[in-house]
């Protein structure tokens, strides 16, 4: 059967794309931020996935206030980089897994989850920067991408405990799967930030590690924090950490295995007015 064997969680900043497309990496500013991912990018090398689930919002390009789907599953096989006003990101084609996709899609249903299913689309910053960072900058990425777009844009959003229970309907349907496949889910975005307003530039240092020491240890009770915490402690875009417990959900020990290996955590700020956050887990199965 098809496994979760880790998952990566890490901002999705669009100007640390545009630092990588620019050649900007090594520069003072950025080198402290692209040093964080050094360890990381050996070590997707040498667990490579077959595929990676990966948990982003979208910015207003796939989707805009016409329609705005909470929780949209990616069941294409190929979806190209967006067009964010500057024209696409020089990166690869994301390929997906239709097969799988289209497997998650019946068990979650299934589960008591509504979907929207997507097969076309274009992927923006909130998909493609971390596949940056992990990566670096290849020719084409090194496995299939299933994009998974969560609505944390426009009110309401969904709460942390329905995502973290999410995850653990997504590690169901990923071990249901008549197939070996290596599968990483990756929960993207924050930490604090928030890009408007009277508190624009807002970063909360102890309030992010404290984040992080949670999601580690107790991530059924941090699903439980309210919104409002978010947005008072991490800004109005704090919010997308919810993202993240997708991710830990679908680990092995809030399914009743072993605690996972933490094998990297990184923290930084500044960029670009936002808290870097960074954690590769490893499950113990």
């Amino acid at each position: 059967m098809a496994r979760i064997t880790a998952s990566v969680y890490t901002s999705h900043i669009p100007a640390v794309g545009v630092a990588m497309d620019l050649g900007k990496t090594q520069e003072p500013y950025w080198q402290p931020v692209f040093e964080g991912y050094e360890y990381s990018k050996e070590w997707l090398k040498e667990n490579k996935p077959d595929v990676v689930f990966l948990v982003y919002n979208d910015h207003g390009t796939a989707f805009s206030l016409e329609m705005i789907p909470t929780f949209a599953l990616g069941t294409g096989a190929e979806y190209p980089p967006a067009d964010e006003g500057w024209g696409p990101r020089p990166v690869p084609m994301v390929h997906g897994h239709p097969e799988l996709s289209a497997h998650i899609a019946q068990s979650v249903i299934q589960d008591d989850f509504d979907l929207t299913l997507i097969n076309e689309m274009p992927v923006d910053h909130g998909l493609t920067v971390p596949l940056s960072v992990m990566c670096g900058q290849p020719e084409a990425w090194p496995f299939k991408v299933i994009p998974f777009h969560v609505n944390v844009v426009q009110y309401p959003v969904p709460s942390g405990k329905r995502c973290f229970e999410l995850g653990q309907a997504i590690r169901r349907a990923v071990e249901s799967f008549d197939e070996d496949l290596n599968v990483q889910i990756w929960g993207t975005g924050g930490m604090s930030h928030q890009l408007q307003g009277a508190r624009a530039g807002l970063i909360n240092r102890e309030w992010d590690n404290a984040f992080l020491d949670r999601l580690i240890a107790d991530p059924a009770d941090l699903s439980n924090m309210p919104h409002i915490d978010y947005v008072r402690e991490a800004g109005s875009e704090g919010v997308e950490l919810v993202m993240w417990l997708i991710a830990r959900g679908a680990m092995a020990d809030v399914n009743g295995g072993a605690a996972p290996t933490v094998k990297h955590r990184f923290y930084h700020v500044p960029a670009s007015n936002t808290a870097v956050g960074h954690l590769i887990l490893e499950n113990n199965i």
